[in-house]
């Protein structure tokens, strides 16, 4: 009986497995579509906001027809559907691809703008924006590379529709850099360490010497240079204040006091 029960156990096992060959396979219902089907269905998907169905459409593109306008459209494509799907890194490796593989194409600049965009947002980030963290006190290392990328693009394709909107990006990234230099010197300042303010300091003023967060750098200075006495420093420092913010908020003071203006902050 034990004999028959484990060689009827080997049968049906046999049978499992030999039906496993018998079920349909899952059909792939964009086999024999051109190149062009498929792009115009992702394209569809993009529309709708399934970013997600068309990259894979498109990668099925590229991947069956890697030649031609619709595999090289559809790369930069797979870049912005990254971007709109809330993947900056993989927005960012898309476009490099795209620019790698085709420096010259006619949307090259559309390209570098692109991932100037997502280097930008990654850099804001939804923790910052949730604890309402000023661009100034991170990190600067996204904030430079999106401003290298507009640079870039402004650079190489002068004329470019995204230019002018490349160039506005950079002058915010220039400011909330240079805010980044002040931000650390405050810090410094704030815990004594003056020599370290003041390098902070001079590091914004000669980096972005056009950028409104120089006052408070040179107030800085003026401040950080009266602490350790270095008097000729700090009037010359109060000199350069004065001729480039003669109405600066620094200069007020609040209440009649007897002390410098600096050592009322």
């Amino acid at each position: 009986m034990a004999r028959f029960t484990l060689r009827s156990l080997a049968v049906i096992g046999a049978l499992l497995l030999g039906g496993c060959g018998l079920l349909p396979e899952q059909i792939d219902e964009t086999a024999g579509w051109n190149a062009q089907r498929l792009y115009t269905e992702a394209k569809t998907f993009m529309g709708e906001g399934s970013y997600e169905q068309a990259i894979k459409l498109f990668e099925k593109l590229e991947a069956r027809y890697p030649y031609g306008r619709y595999a090289q459209q559809a790369q930069i494509e797979v870049a912005y559907a990254h971007f709109k799907s809330g993947e900056p890194a993989l927005a960012i490796a898309a476009a490099d691809r795209f620019i790698k593989l085709h420096p010259n194409h006619p949307n090259a600049d559309y390209a570098y703008y692109l991932k100037g965009l997502a280097t930008f947002n990654e850099d804001l980030g939804l923790l910052a924006g949730l604890s309402n963290q000023d661009l100034s006190e991170r990190d600067p290392k996204g904030a430079q590379e999106s401003f290298d990328t507009f640079a870039q693009l402004v650079n190489r394709f002068p004329e470019s529709r995204y230019a002018e909107d490349a160039r506005q990006r950079m002058q915010y990234l220039v400011n909330a850099l240079a805010s980044h230099e002040v931000h650390v010197a405050r810090y410094y300042s704030r815990r004594g360490a003056h020599v370290a303010a003041i390098n902070r300091a001079k590091a914004a003023l000669t980096t972005y010497p056009q950028a409104p967060a120089t006052e408070e750098a040179l107030f800085l200075l003026v401040k950080s240079y009266d602490t350790l006495g270095l008097t000729d420093l700090r009037d010359d420092a109060e000199r350069v204040m004065r001729k480039n913010f003669p109405n600066s908020v620094y200069f007020a003071g609040g209440p009649k006091d007897d002390r410098p203006w600096w050592q009322l902050w």
